[in-house]
């Protein structure tokens, strides 16, 4: 074990996760921010149902749980990049990060094509409490699977088993919060 893979001292309630101490920080901050933003938007979603339901009519669910499938299999390869790097298999480490990323880019294909397809209606982040909400939401979603995408590069290219897992956290964060993400503002009425 290199000294970069040995554990940090002194973690505290941080003592047993994978990964550096300080993303499981930042991951506990960007879920009260995701958090708060769903409650948020259900809150709207209560002072406006009808207005949020003929709203919610114009996404493409099928385009949302795609997306749910892709970062689920895309987190399968992160997931598998950890156990590559337990094993000390640097070369098989770099190539399922590889893998996630590029399986994570689709990500931003189908939402960039979403966001197109919902522009061209007219919908943008003026047109109303719904969408004014769904562009914030998934957008702050998007910005963070940008840098998900940047992590797992530099971890790639720096393989070693603290950088994976800590990378490999956030992209799992990333994961969960469209997991949330996608019923609540895709289907629930």
């Amino acid at each position: 074990m290199s000294p970069a893979d040995a554990p940090a001292p002194g973690r505290g309630p941080f003592a047993g996760l994978p990964g550096h101490p300080m993303m499981w920080v930042l991951i506990a901050s960007e879920l009260l921010a995701f958090g708060g933003a769903l409650i948020a938007f259900s809150g709207a979603r209560v002072a406006d149902p009808r207005g949020f339901a003929q709203a919610q009519d114009h996404l493409d669910r099928l385009a949302g749980l795609l997306n749910v499938l892709v970062l689920i299999t895309s987190g399968l390869f992160a997931a598998l990049a950890v156990e590559s790097a337990r094993a000390g298999m640097i070369a098989r480490t770099r190539l399922t990060l590889i893998v996630s990323a590029a399986i994570g880019c689709l990500f931003l294909a189908f939402k960039a094509r979403e966001y197109g397809h919902h522009v061209a209606q007219g919908f943008t982040l003026d047109s109303g409490g719904f969408f004014t909400l769904y562009y914030l939401i998934t957008g702050f979603h998007a910005l963070h699977v940008v840098l998900g995408l940047i992590i797992l590069a530099v971890v790639a290219a720096r393989p070693s088993l603290v950088n994976v897992e800590t990378g490999v956290a956030f992209w799992h964060m990333v994961d969960l919060v469209w997991i949330l993400v996608f019923p609540i503002v895709y289907l629930v009425r």
